[in-house]
């Protein structure tokens, strides 16, 4: 009796599961990711004459791309750290301007050691604070290009747009990918409970483009380094 080719029975479609996909943001892998979704809209109007109440076509305008983050939260805030962190080789850390007055240690004056003054944490404290900063140290002319500088982002608003790489690879050798090219976070939101097992953080965001899912290459090498087994080999009997 002829061997069945067992090519037959196990030749199938490729599928990944969220246990197969990692996300990279800008060149860093974050493993805390949860969940990541994404919708594509545009708006479509009808057109109107007179005559018929019945649209004579439709006029496809504006599109727009948006979606959520969803970060299991342990110690730390996941895309936050990732994304404050400098590794050799990623895409360098991209900081943001911002007022002295309001970021760094200025801003941590302001709000600790001058509750107590007379102007208090309000606006005659901001405009002492920025109009010293503005003369610098040598105090003989302002110069407004002292009053800002560049920080580490405390928020997730405050990053940079990046993009976000969505990689798939199950136990076969198959992979696939696409990404997510210009995001920007927009919300964020968190919270703790006691009826809560796993604390998650969620972010909204919007996006410049996105590339559909393709399949890459098969890293399984081809062909077969033994002979296809036969029916008896593989229940243990011999015909």
């Amino acid at each position: 009796m002829a061997a069945p080719n067992m090519e037959e029975y196990i030749r199938t479609f490729s599928s990944f599961s969220g246990a197969d996909i990692v996300a990279t943001f800008n060149g860093r892998v974050i493993g805390e990711l949860q969940a990541i979704s994404y919708s594509v809209t545009r708006e479509v109007a009808p057109i109107y004459t007179m005559g018929s109440p019945d649209p004579r076509s439709f006029s496809r305008g504006k599109r727009g791309i948006s979606g959520t983050l969803i970060f299991t939260t342990f110690d730390r805030d996941a895309l936050m750290a990732e994304m404050t962190k400098d590794y050799s080789g990623a895409p360098p850390l991209q900081t943001y301007q911002q007022f002295k007055a309001n970021a760094g240690q200025i801003e941590n004056d302001l709000l600790n050691g001058l509750r107590a003054t007379q102007g208090g944490y309000g606006i005659v404290s901001w405009d002492e604070q920025m109009t010293r900063l503005g003369y610098g140290l040598a105090g003989n002319s302002f110069n407004a290009d002292n009053l800002t500088g560049f920080y580490v982002p405390e928020y997730a608003d405050q990053l940079m747009p990046f993009n976000i790489s969505i990689t798939a690879a199950n136990e076969f050798g198959q992979r696939a990918g696409m990404e997510i090219y210009g995001v920007q976070i927009l919300n964020e939101g968190s919270g703790f409970s006691v009826d809560d097992v796993v604390t998650a953080k969620a972010y909204t965001f919007v996006a410049r483009k996105v590339t559909q899912l393709t399949p890459k290459e098969n890293l399984r090498s081809q062909g077969s380094a033994s002979p296809t087994p036969s029916a008896g080999d593989l229940f243990g009997f011999r015909l």
